[in-house]
């Protein structure tokens, strides 16, 4: 195989990203291109990716060679040589294929949904850019390649949340992802330094820094390992830097869906899982990783329980699984992590497209306790979202519920009892959520029925029939032994270390069970309290929770006022008392030697004779006291 295709992989969205850029441009200052134009080039990018994508993917099959290319010399300083290289091995190839076909069909449900946006051509520009970025971050074959990726899911998003600009809000929002992301990525920077100092600058990719890490101090390891997950938590919204997620539901639905589900948050679980070969050195970092993970999850549960906006559920929902996954890739279980991810892209996506579905239906409504009674209204969304509802619950036989039951018994197994029992406890805290959602958006009683929806199209209905049938069978890949199947994700990642460690069956069977009645225990709660809901009472949330535990404001008061504060005593005390003065001063100083100057310069004839006399009587005079 032709290895120039990887970089296709990356170019074919690139290249429609920049041709939907200038089509956009020449439809509004020059003639009006039908928006079919837009797309058909925004739309078959990621398909076309996926394509050769798989034919990767068939030649992994049974091997384990890795595809490298190197298209050019993208900088050379100093004998510091940086290739824009691209690596395909068993982990990028298979990020790429669902980020390409989950990532597809979100860009199908997003010709329906933003049909009749005015910048329709300007969104699938950015849509296209961001999923270019998230390819180039998974197919990098070096950090600093990884990085330009990395940074480019981060600009999309600020671009993409803050879409609608006409609103405060969404453009504070899209500042809020943007600034918090790039605390984090101060981290990436700061580790990728160092470890061009260690391990040096020439051949600095994935292969030879595993080789080289081997050299390293374990105490620098420590510092590399820590700051790379600085990283991580900023583009994975973990705490402490989460605050960006929720809100960046400002943005299109479908926006939303694809940053879940396909790309950027799960770019940290990426970053880490890439990086295995360092954390296997240092897993108290691991450690730390899945601590931090396991207590994101269950802050994260807590805070949805007490929600009323669809997307923002959602959002924490995401934070909270992603908070499983680092548990899984903390604990060393990469593929464990991975195969989460996987399972993660299909449930969550139909998610977010089912709730911007109900939210059309309902005039852009976004609070569940103004819907209710949607199952009757649009069927088809509401077997989706149950499907998605059962997987990320964990109910067997969804998707979710393998992934989950992996992530906890890798947790269970390795001895961190109090990482499983955040775990259970989340996963009861899941239940109640999200079926608290469902039960009250779809089963809600006493809604307005004269109220006339808004039509769905089809463009937005079909890639959730396709989503729902992944959602249920894309956990079987990776049945467990004890169930007479077999993890082909850890048999695919299998030069990983094995993070699922061994226990007895009896054992197993039981977590499984365990996992299974916390399940019920959080879904029976939620039927009690908001089955058949009464949507005539509308619950009034208050305190600690509601409040998400005030986090924001906290942020606002002890970060951002007192950097507020520091920038003005900078602007107003040095810049314009110190520096100003002096500027100034020399300004008005010029200023004065100019009106001085302009006296003497003043076209006068005689006066200049005058000054000619005097001239020349003051030279005369001191050559006739030096000669004498």
């Amino acid at each position: 195989m032709n290895n120039f295709l990887l970089a296709w992989i990356v170019l074919i969205p690139l290249l429609s990203s920049m041709t939907l850029g200038l089509m956009y441009l020449f439809s509004i200052k020059v003639i009006k291109i039908p928006n079919i134009v837009f797309t058909v080039l925004g739309l078959s990018s990621p398909f076309l990716s996926f394509m050769i994508g798989f034919s990767f993917f068939l030649q992994m099959i049974g091997n384990h060679e890795i595809f490298l290319y190197k298209a050019y010399r993208w900088l050379s300083v100093d004998g510091y040589d940086i290739d824009m290289g691209f690596m395909a091995d068993k982990l990028s190839i298979f990020m790429v294929l669902f980020i390409t076909f989950v990532g597809g069909l979100i860009h199908i449900y997003a010709s329906g949904y933003m049909k009749t946006d005015k910048g329709y051509g300007k969104f699938f520009f950015y849509f296209n850019l961001f999923l270019a970025s998230m390819l180039l971050l998974v197919l990098a074959d070096s950090p600093i390649i990884m990085f330009i990726g990395w940074e480019g899911v981060g600009v999309c998003s600020y671009f993409l949340i803050s879409y609608y600009y006409e609103d405060t809000k969404n453009v504070q929002a899209g500042n809020k992802a943007f600034i918090a992301n790039r605390v984090g990525d101060l981290g990436f920077i700061i580790a990728m330094i160092t470890m061009i100092y260690y391990v040096g600058s020439n051949g600095f990719d994935y292969i030879n820094l595993e080789a080289g890490m081997q050299n390293v101090p374990i105490n620098v390891l420590t510092f590399i390992g820590s700051a790379l997950f600085v990283g991580a938590i900023g583009k994975s919204a973990q705490i402490p830097l989460f605050v960006w997620l929720p809100d960046a539901m400002a943005g299109p639905t479908p926006v939303s869906a694809l940053i879940h589900a396909a790309t950027m948050v799960t770019a940290g679980v990426y970053m880490v899982a890439r990086f295995h070969f360092l954390y296997d050195l240092i897993p108290n970092v691991g450690l730390i990783i899945a601590y931090v993970g396991a207590f994101s999850a269950l802050f994260a549960a807590i805070i949805a329980t007490k929600q009323t906006d669809i997307k923002k559920i959602l959002a924490y929902s995401t934070m909270s699984q992603l908070g499983y996954m680092f548990i899984a890739v903390g604990l060393g279980g990469y593929s464990v992590g991975i195969f989460h991810v996987f399972t993660h892209a299909f449930f969550k996506a139909l998610l977010f497209m089912g709730a911007g579905a109900v939210i059309v239906a309902l005039h852009h409504e976004q609070n569940i306790f103004k819907m209710g009674g949607m199952r009757s209204k649009t069927p088809i969304v509401y077997f989706a979202m149950l499907i998605a509802t059962l997987a990320i619950t964990g109910i067997p036989p969804f998707a979710g519920f393998f992934s989950k039951d992996e992530i906890l018994l890798t947790a269970f197994s390795s001895g961190e009892y109090l990482i499983w029992g955040i775990g259970v406890l989340t996963a009861i805290l899941t239940a109640y959520y999200m079926f608290r959602l469902l039960f009250v958006v779809f089963h809600g009683k006493n809604y307005q029925e004269s109220r006339k929806l808004h039509t769905i199209s089809k463009s937005m209905i079909m890639p959730l029939i396709v989503l729902a049938f992944g959602s249920i069978v894309a956990g079987f890949i990776g049945i467990p032994e004890i169930l007479g199947g077999n993890n082909l994700v850890g048999s695919w990642l299998n030069d990983w270390k094995n993070s699922s460690l061994h226990v007895e069956h009896s054992r197993e069977f039981i977590l499984m069970g365990i996992n299974i009645l916390a399940a019920v225990i959080g879904t029976y709660v939620a039927y009690k309290k908001f089955f058949n809901y009464d949507m005539a009472i509308v619950p009034k949330y208050n305190g600690i929770i509601w409040k998400k535990f005030y986090i924001d404001e906290i942020y606002d008061r002890f970060i951002v006022k007192k950097v507020k504060e520091v920038s003005i005593f900078i602007s107003y005390k040095v810049d314009v008392n110190f520096i100003d003065m002096i500027v100034m001063g020399l300004s008005r100083g010029f200023i004065k030697s100019g009106h001085f100057i302009s006296k003497v310069q003043n076209a006068n004839t005689r006066f200049y004779a005058f000054f000619m006399l005097v001239g020349i009587s003051v030279i005369s005079t001191y050559l006739i006291m030096v000669m004498r």
